[in-house]
């Protein structure tokens, strides 16, 4: 008997994507599949786009506006799957991507857990440029952290294919983080895992340069939320393993959050620049192009981000 596959799918007034992503979703070549939908308390057709996709195996509820992680735990909740596939309303799924992450798992440690090759487009997936991403690749759960701590790297939710028994085991989405909950969440995930499972063939799309989109997020309590994240992550690391890879990984990821965040957010730099002291200290310099490393060596590098963020 195939295992079932559980899609969930978060949205916030994503009405305008809502269809493709459906469609995407339901077009899964592997059979055994059931859908949920949770509209978190949107003010548009999001809800309405829904229901006219319901049937036997399409679910969608609603709930008050609590945040894309309450929605995806009441997702879980509601999921039966013995795998769970989470797909943000606006993002979009290849039509073999569930079928060739199954088969992986078919012939690897059921507590692994499998990525699969994602691209990010704006319109449609033509867009696509499948650059190469980093952490899409097999790995150690020690090593793969410590690779997206120290390069800064992301995998959005749609690339993963998750056994519920780890999930179940990992605990649910952190819903007081509004920025980087994502990052948390698979951070937990992998670690809780016997490893990473890499599936090119399985292709996921990630709608980006959304204007007012949460990724993109400047204020200073968004911020917050990334370092509260980024200080889950790096002690789950630690607990996981305490050597001097891994203590420079941390102090890495903190200074790098001490580049991005400047100038906003000084109550968190402040913090964050405690732990990279605390870990012994990182050798990153400031990151970007050309004209940004000329501006910085003639007047530092917080002059030059000022400079750059006024020419953006």
């Amino acid at each position: 008997m195939p295992k079932l596959v559980s899609i969930i799918i978060p949205c916030y007034n994503a009405g305008q994507w809502l269809e493709q992503t459906f469609q995407s979703a339901i077009a899964q070549t592997w059979a055994s599949k059931e859908v949920i939908f949770v509209d978190d308390g949107s003010t548009d057709n999001s809800s309405a786009i829904a229901r006219q996709f319901e049937s036997r195996c399409v679910k969608a509820v609603t709930q008050e506006n609590r945040g894309a992680s309450a929605a995806r735990n009441h997702g879980l909740r509601l999921a039966q799957g013995e795998f769970i596939q989470f797909l943000d309303a606006d993002d979009l799924l290849a039509p073999d991507k569930i079928a060739n992450q199954m088969e992986m798992a078919r012939q690897c440690d059921p507590n692994a857990i499998l990525c699969g090759a994602w691209t990010r487009f704006t319109k449609t997936p033509a867009d696509a440029d499948f650059t190469a991403q980093v952490l899409c690749r097999d790995a150690s759960p020690v090593d793969w952290v410590v690779t997206k701590l120290e390069s800064d790297a992301m995998m959005h939710p749609a690339a993963w294919l998750t056994p519920r028994e780890l999930s179940d085991r990992a605990g649910p989405w952190d819903e007081s983080l509004t920025l980087d909950d994502d990052g948390e969440y698979f951070t937990r995930i992998v670690l809780a895992s016997k490893g990473v499972r890499f599936c090119p063939t399985a292709v996921s799309f990630y709608r980006s340069r959304l204007a007012g989109s949460l990724s993109d997020a400047k204020s200073d309590s968004a911020w917050d939320s990334a370092l509260r994240s980024l200080e889950l992550s790096s002690s789950l690391l630690r607990l996981a393993e305490d050597s001097p890879q891994t203590r420079r990984a941390r102090a890495t990821a903190f200074q790098q959050f001490i580049y991005s965040s400047y100038p906003n957010a000084p109550t968190s730099r402040k913090r964050a620049g405690k732990h990279v002291a605390e870990l012994g200290g990182s050798s990153l310099e400031p990151p970007g192009g050309p004209s940004f490393q000329a501006a910085r060596r003639l007047l530092g590098w917080r002059l030059a981000k000022r400079l750059a963020n006024l020419v953006h």
